[in-house]
């Protein structure tokens, strides 16, 4: 299995097993996010849009809403249980103009230019080329189109986040990850940089800082749960799984929000 096909088969198992908790009330962020990465674009009525990365609907529904029923939504995602959420979720909306599809992101096989609008919220950098990856999503924009990529800022998740990997340290230290792949982009400066390197130039950028309530560290897991968190906790057995919980929680005895800082860009072609 080469370094992408390895990528890709991580992504789908963490979030597939994630799944039962990704639209747990407290990871209420998936669509705020997603909503907020849709509204600027200012889609029409009739426009046809690409959602890669999709998730279960954060960022498809909307866009869905915009276009109306004219217009249409092409949802993909690698992981089949979070398109299963996305699938209910619209037909709960009765959105018929919304399609989801269990997929690869970089081997659609759509012609140049098929979209008004490509959208991808927190996807890129689970693709080892992010370059690549932008490129292959920009051939896809049509003329006077936009794509929108959102990553995550700096300290992401954090308190929380460093409270996990210290005991993951002490139970399974050989779990632990030298490196996220948003650091490359989690500042307006990098996500440009590598937009540019792309070859998408008319870019505007948007730092937002964020902070996420939690009431109990127990919300907090219940966030990892629901996350790419839990392709690391799906890793271990049950009584080391309890212990690093209970070694998490007990590092966060006095948090009561988590850094959700977001970087969103939109090109325009």
């Amino acid at each position: 299995m080469n370094e992408l096909e390895l990528a890709k088969a991580k992504a789908a198992a963490a979030y597939n097993a994630a799944a039962d908790y990704f639209d747990h009330p407290i990871s209420s962020f998936w669509h705020r996010f997603g909503r907020q990465t849709v509204d600027p674009l200012g889609l029409r009525r009739g426009d046809a849009v690409l959602d890669v990365c999709c998730g279960s609907g954060g960022s498809a529904i909307p866009a869905a809403e915009a276009v109306g029923p004219r217009g249409k939504v092409i949802a993909i995602d690698l992981a089949e249980r979070l398109i299963a959420l996305a699938e209910a979720k619209a037909r709960k909306k009765g959105l018929g103009n919304i399609e989801f599809k269990a997929s690869d992101m970089l081997a659609l096989g759509y012609a140049d230019a098929t979209f008004d609008a490509v959208i991808c919220v927190f996807g890129i950098f689970f693709v080892p080329d992010m370059v690549a990856a932008t490129k292959e999503l920009w051939r896809m924009v049509k003329p006077n189109g936009r794509l929108a990529i959102t990553t995550w800022g700096p300290d992401l998740f954090e308190p929380a986040n460093s409270a996990f990997w210290e005991a993951i340290r002490e139970e399974r230290p050989d779990l632990l990850k030298g490196f996220n792949p948003w650091e490359r982009i989690s500042t307006p400066a990098g996500l440009r940089a590598m937009l540019a390197e792309a070859g998408v130039a008319d870019v505007e950028i948007v730092a937002e800082a964020g902070s996420h309530p939690i009431s109990s560290p127990e919300d907090w897991w219940l966030v990892a749960m629901g996350s790419g968190y839990r392709g690391t906790l799906a890793q271990l057995d049950v009584p080391t799984l309890g212990r690093v919980r209970d070694r998490n929680l007990a590092l966060l005895s006095k948090c009561d929000a988590i850094t959700t800082n977001v970087v969103y860009g939109v090109a325009a072609k």
